[in-house]
């Protein structure tokens, strides 16, 4: 046959495709593992690199498991199924390390130990495509399918919440009896403690006949039913209007978290609170010191810093997100030791982060984009008049190695800082996605 090969596999690739180097040319193999001899399908040729995907294994590696969800390879949710949990965290740790010394020759000086926890049923915020299609019997909801824009053909998915994965269903047969099911294109997810809530995005409004399906369906199920017209301003209850508020806690810092379906929280409430804990470690932040909390959202680092007696100025690009953290430190007894402003962050400049006044220590926890403006800010260490307006320390917390190694290269290149210690954690098993968190301490 044509188009098959045989390749050794090196190494996994950011998206988990196997890289080898087939008569010197990178081939990128979807399926394959790092150790494997593979037998793949070329599907894309490049003049500097090959796509392929594997037809058949000739020698597994010693970390394929057998993928638990019968929907992956068709799913798009999940890309590391196929390999052993405690591998796939080592693979994000290598991941993690090459970025740092490929992007900006950063090493760091100590590696932590990778943080993880359960692999199944994580997923408390989700993003459920919805498509009516009657070539395939009525309506799917799901995640997208591989590399593309079609909803998945699935009736179960094993990284949701037991409960929220049996909803798919009839999710699917509450759709189907709609008069918008062709105009409903996602349901937003959200489980909170004691409440789950699903945001349904609607293209038209809802006719009379609709109602007592919703309602019956939210009694049924024990779910709230939420309503998003257009912008984020157009979330709504609509049944019951008195269910319970969807929260979270951190026990260890005594505190509680109001927040709203569609508001930013981390997917993964187990991992957040050992994320938090090892953050505290590193930041040690002590009674009365001056500590910034970067893109701080609803304040998920700000309250528990103030609970060690430190004075918080969180900083956040979205308004809503400030009052929500404003709401919150009210609530735990916290708005003497924290205050809140709205700042575009990624338009920094070295003037506007003067005008904030010295913070003994930062925590940094951006998006995706990583913090460029923020750190390009920071006074440069050659520069003996301010130099000591830069942090002692700096906690970074990055869902993104890329930027997070661009940003390490400024801090310790350009900055005058040393990168203490680095390490990942494994916010979403199976998945491809790398959060890590770093130390880094001025020269």
């Amino acid at each position: 046959m044509q188009n098959l090969s045989i390749a050794v596999i090196e190494s996994l690739d950011h998206e988990a495709r196997g890289v080898s180097h087939v008569e010197g040319k990178a081939v990128f193999i979807d399926g394959a593992l790092p150790g494997e001899t593979v037998i793949y399908k070329t599907l894309k040729r490049k003049p500097n690199y090959d796509f392929g995907e594997v037809v058949e294994v000739l020698k597994a590696s010693n970390a394929r498991t057998e993928p638990k969800c019968e929907y992956f390879g068709m799913c798009g949710g999940c890309a590391l199924q196929h390999m052993e949990f405690s591998a796939q965290v080592a693979a994000k740790q290598r991941l993690l390390e090459a970025n740092l010394w490929h992007i900006s020759k950063v090493k760091t000086e100590r590696i932590l130990p990778a943080i993880y926890g359960p692999g199944w049923g994580y997923r408390h915020k989700a993003r459920l495509r919805v498509r009516y299609v009657p070539k395939k019997g009525g309506v799917l909801v799901g995640f997208n399918e591989k590399a593309s824009s079609y909803v998945a053909d699935m009736q179960s998915c094993a990284i949701l919440p037991q409960h929220v994965s049996a909803l798919i269903v009839p999710l699917q047969q509450l759709i189907g009896q709609l008069s918008i099911r062709d105009r409903l294109p996602q349901i937003e997810v959200a489980v909170g403690e004691v409440a789950t809530v699903l945001v349904l995005r609607i293209l038209e409004p809802l006719q009379p006949q609709d109602a007592p399906l919703l309602r019956d369906f939210a009694d049924v199920h024990g779910v709230q039913i939420w309503t998003q017209s257009k912008g984020p301003d157009t979330v709504m209850p609509f049944y019951p209007l008195d269910g319970a508020a969807l929260h979270y806690t951190l026990p260890e810092f005594d505190l509680y978290f109001p927040f709203k379906p569609t508001e930013f929280t981390q997917v993964n409430p187990h991992i957040n609170r050992v994320m938090i804990r090892r953050a505290m470690q590193l930041l040690d932040p002590q009674p009365h010191e001056r500590i910034a909390d970067f893109f701080c959202g609803l304040g998920n680092f700000t309250l528990p810093i103030a609970r060690s007696g430190a004075d918080v100025a969180g900083f956040e690009g979205s308004a809503a997100l400030v009052e929500r953290a404003k709401e919150s430190a009210a609530l735990n007894a916290l708005q003497g030791n924290t205050r809140f402003s709205v700042a575009d962050l990624f338009l920094m400049t070295p003037e506007a982060l003067a005008a904030f006044g010295y913070f003994d220590k930062w925590l940094i926890d951006p998006p995706r984009d990583g913090a460029l403006e923020l750190i390009k800010s920071l006074p440069s260490a050659e520069d003996q008049e301010t130099a000591k307006q830069r942090p002692r320390r700096i906690v970074y917390v990055s869902c993104n190695p890329a930027t997070l190694a661009r940003d390490a290269g400024l801090l310790v290149h350009q900055k005058g800082y040393r990168m203490l210690a680095c390490g990942v954690i494994n916010m979403f098993p199976h998945t491809t996605h790398v959060e890590s968190i770093a130390l880094f301490e001025r020269v």
